[in-house]
């Protein structure tokens, strides 16, 4: 794996519950396996409500979801308000193109952290109750008729640790041809 671009954690959020936005925190913890300790997306398999009705045996691609903070400017300038946590992610980041990074990519967050990206976030049409119109500024169709996602990347951690704002990022990107991010 070869070291890329660098950037920092502005915020950290974690809900016990299946809520659609997260409270953010002081600091997470991250499990290597698992997830953030005390969120309700954490575990070894899917925990996303309709995915564990399709196959609660899968496994938990979804562990930590992180969203860039430079997302939330472009959606004010469209009139959405976004603060860290709203989208339900668990770390906002600032400084590194998440939507651009390849699977396979490692995030080496704060001191111990890495979470190694699994693919896009595909959003359920719950974002509009947060803004009226805000899903279809998140994902949508290009002129190439390509699908486009905005919300996000998710990934699994590979080493745990305490994150929290502040915290420096460093991009590992895998060694080898870069396959594109898709759903997950």
């Amino acid at each position: 794996m070869t070291e890329s671009q660098t950037g920092r954690v502005v915020a950290v959020a974690r809900d016990d519950a299946h809520r659609f936005s997260k409270p953010t925190r002081e600091s997470i913890t991250l499990i290597a396996g698992h997830g953030v300790e005390g969120d309700a997306h954490a575990g070894a398999t899917v925990k996303h409500r309709s995915r564990v009705a399709r196959d609660a045996t899968s496994p938990n691609l979804r562990q930590v979801h992180l969203m860039h903070e430079e997302l939330f400017a472009q959606m004010a300038e469209r009139g959405h308000g976004i603060e860290p946590g709203a989208l339900g992610e668990n770390i906002t980041t600032s400084g590194i193109d998440l939507l651009a990074l390849p699977r396979g990519a490692r995030l080496a967050i704060g001191d111990d952290a890495v979470v190694e990206i699994t693919g896009l976030r595909n959003p359920c049409s719950q974002i509009n109750g947060l803004s009226k119109g805000l899903m279809k500024e998140l994902v949508f169709v290009d002129d190439q008729g390509d699908t486009v996602r905005l919300a996000g990347v998710m990934s699994v951690v590979l080493a745990g640790g305490r994150v929290r704002a502040g915290d420096g990022i460093r991009v590992i990107l895998p060694a080898g041809v870069h396959e594109p991010l898709r759903a997950v």
